[in-house]
């Protein structure tokens, strides 16, 4: 574990779990909520590979708030996502309540094939729940050869997590911003992030681990800085990234999101454009071009602090291989998913 790098400030110990071990526990848990094998063998291998590439705020302790969701009806766990044309031209995914990982997984591949025939696409996603890892969805789109551009927003009076610059109270959701292009050697460049300082699910993983948060991300109530992630669940606030320029994106993808897609429900609306990369030059001449750029940014010298200059892709891929299979996981997070786990086995058995 000592190649894990995380945001969390652990009062605990990490456990190393191998990721098939994680995998059968995980598939159970989505097949006795009612999942189907198909369903649960998606999320389970999405959420696993983001802890494997450090994402650990989107990774398997997401599975405690996908079997709440499912418990309460907030997820309908019968129901599958549907691609409609609207009577203006439109596309739009309709994700119908369901988990929102197999609706993001059909919205980029029918993206990629209208962008296949069209040069571009533009496609809505609503009417979903928590779409997972969106660096994943891009990654896999642009080894593909398709630039993509996805950003999310709406609903902000249910999701007031991140204060606008200047304020001091939570206003906007965390409105994330997800660009996937192709790259050079070592594979596609990625950018996924959250518009506030952190993304909306390291909160929730720092409760679950009872861990503390970096310096500078949240606020109380009462608008002081906190490094405690129950002070943010009392009321509370996340900070903008970058100041006016976190914002101001995060601002953009709220009219995106509400004011272009119209209400949304249960979290966001998501807007994807799908841009095929060879209607403007071939593969090869942009993998070289791309490679060029990119071997000059990782030579720059490092600053202190920092052992070398990481691309955005890259860094997740790279720690994908360096986990070797095992995940690093909070001892507490661990032990609530297979409490989870017991509770539903023993349901299942009156």
């Amino acid at each position: 574990m000592r190649n894990f790098t995380s945001k969390l400030k652990l009062s605990s110990e990490r456990i190393s779990i191998k990721a098939n071990k994680v995998s059968t526990i995980i598939k159970t848990i989505f097949l006795r909520l009612g999942c189907s094998e198909k369903m649960s063998q998606a999320i389970s291998e999405h959420l696993i590979d983001a802890n494997l590439c450090g994402v650990e705020s989107h990774g398997i302790m997401r599975v405690l708030q996908y079997a709440e969701q499912m418990q309460n009806g907030t997820i309908n766990v019968n129901s599958t996502p549907k691609v409609i044309t609207t009577k203006t031209g439109a596309t739009i995914i309709d994700g119908r309540m369901s988990i929102g990982i197999p609706v993001m997984t059909l919205a980029y591949k029918t993206g990629m094939n209208l962008s296949k025939k069209n040069g571009l696409s533009a496609i809505s996603i609503v009417n979903s729940a928590h779409t997972g890892r969106h660096g994943a969805f891009a990654d896999n789109a642009a080894e593909k050869g398709f630039l993509t551009i996805c950003t999310g927003g709406g609903n902000r009076r249910v999701h007031n997590q991140v204060t606008p610059h200047g304020g001091a109270q939570g206003m906007l959701p965390t409105n994330p911003w997800c660009i996937g292009i192709p790259g050079g050697d070592q594979g596609p460049v990625v950018m996924d992030f959250a518009t506030g300082k952190v993304a909306g699910g390291w909160l929730y993983a720092a409760r679950s681990a009872g861990a503390q948060l970096p310096k500078g991300c949240i606020i109380d109530r009462n608008g002081n800085p906190t490094q405690n992630p129950n002070d943010y669940f009392n009321g509370g606030a996340i900070l903008p990234m970058g100041e006016h320029k976190g914002y101001a994106l995060s601002l953009m993808a709220e009219l995106i999101g509400e004011a272009m897609l119209g209400p949304s429900s249960p979290e966001c609306n998501w807007f994807l454009l799908t841009v095929d990369t060879q209607r403007f030059r071939d593969p090869s001449s942009i993998k070289a071009a791309a490679e060029e750029v990119l071997s000059d940014i990782r030579n720059c010298p490092p600053a202190e602090g920092f052992d070398k200059v990481e691309i955005p892709g890259e860094r997740e891929r790279n720690q994908r291989k360096l986990s070797k299979g095992n995940i690093a996981i909070p001892e507490k997070t661990w032990e609530q998913i297979l409490a989870l786990f017991k509770n539903l086995q023993k349901d299942s058995q009156e």
